[in-house]
């Protein structure tokens, strides 16, 4: 009898290493998973290192003018500058170890679940140092002579009152507009239960208000902008005491459980990233299972603290 001719459906043009796609399926499921969870990718400044441990964000002051004199040599101004450097951060990864025996006798696939448990992990906590920066962005003060440092909104009655916290959210534009902060690319950080508030309040879908009826509605549950900003939910605003949080980077840590949303624009927080998401999956003989990791090498540093805005209920403890 002859023998069955296997498909292996690892193989690249049915040659080579039979585990070849395998390894590709599952780092697209990963970033797939990371993409999806993350809300602060797309709103931050990110920059992209080869090598190297650290990289220089430059911050320059205003320039200002007058009339000129005929006759007057132009001679210039100093403008004054100052910088943000970013240091790569620890290496984070998440992984998961899958017998054989328990692949074998399990009856349904557990690597795309596992996959994705994977990638939403690495989103969420990438995005939760992005808030927690933002968030200490917002409460420092200018870094060049000139400019302005951050600001808060303080209101108790943001927690409960959809009302309360969406004049909060349009009042924080009118912040950063008396800043000179450019318009685009402004974003409002919040959770769904506050979320909710606003959209119940029915302030930014009021047809006497709302010009732009494509803006939210109650039946659909959402609300898009706010005074020009975009409104964005997610859980990953952080809202805990991180003060002492051994799991969070040192210079990330705070008091964030009074924030209820972050306004910022996208030059307020910076990103350097070494390595980006990056997926490995090896079979080990010696223990007869597969190993599934993904991983990131990044850091976060505030870089505009005028560009920030924290809504909260109280003021942070010290």
């Amino acid at each position: 009898m002859a023998n069955a001719i296997a498909s292996r459906l690892g193989q690249v043009n049915a040659t080579g290493d039979d585990r070849a796609l395998f390894l590709k399926v599952f780092g697209g499921e990963v970033l797939s998973a990371f993409n999806r969870t993350s809300a602060f990718r797309q709103r931050h400044m990110v920059r992209v290192i080869a090598s190297g441990k650290s990289a220089q964000f430059p911050v320059t002051g205003l320039i200002t003018g007058g009339y000129h004199t005929p006759g007057t040599e132009i001679t210039g101004q100093t403008v004054k500058a100052n910088e943000r450097i970013i240091t790569i951060g620890d290496l984070l990864l998440a992984s998961a170890f899958i017998a054989n025996i328990d692949e074998a006798m399990n009856h349904y696939d557990v690597r795309g679940i596992y996959s994705d448990e994977i990638g939403d992990f690495l989103g969420r906590q990438y995005d939760q140092n992005v808030a927690r920066t933002g968030i200490l962005n917002a409460r420092s003060a200018a870094i060049v002579d000139g400019l302005q440092g951050g600001s808060q909104l303080t209101d108790a009655a943001m927690a409960t009152d959809g009302t309360k916290l969406w004049q909060a959210i349009f009042n924080s534009g009118v912040l950063l507009d008396q800043k000179d902060i450019p318009m685009a690319d402004r974003s409002t950080f919040i959770r769904p239960v506050q979320y909710a508030l606003v959209v119940q309040s029915e302030k930014p879908i009021n047809r006497d208000i709302n010009v732009n009826q494509d803006n939210g509605s109650i039946a659909m549950g959402n609300v898009n902008r706010i005074n020009n900003i975009e409104l964005v939910k997610t859980n990953n605003l952080v809202f805990s005491d991180d003060r002492t949080n051994q799991a969070v980077p040192v210079d990330q840590r705070g008091d964030f459980s009074t924030t209820q949303f972050l306004t910022q624009h996208r030059n307020a927080v910076g990103t350097v990233q070494l390595q980006d998401v990056t997926m490995e999956s090896d079979y080990d003989i010696r223990r007869q299972g597969t190993l599934m990791l993904g991983k990131y090498l990044v850091g976060h540093g505030k870089l505009r603290p005028e560009s920030g805005v924290e809504g909260r209920t109280a003021a942070p403890a010290a």
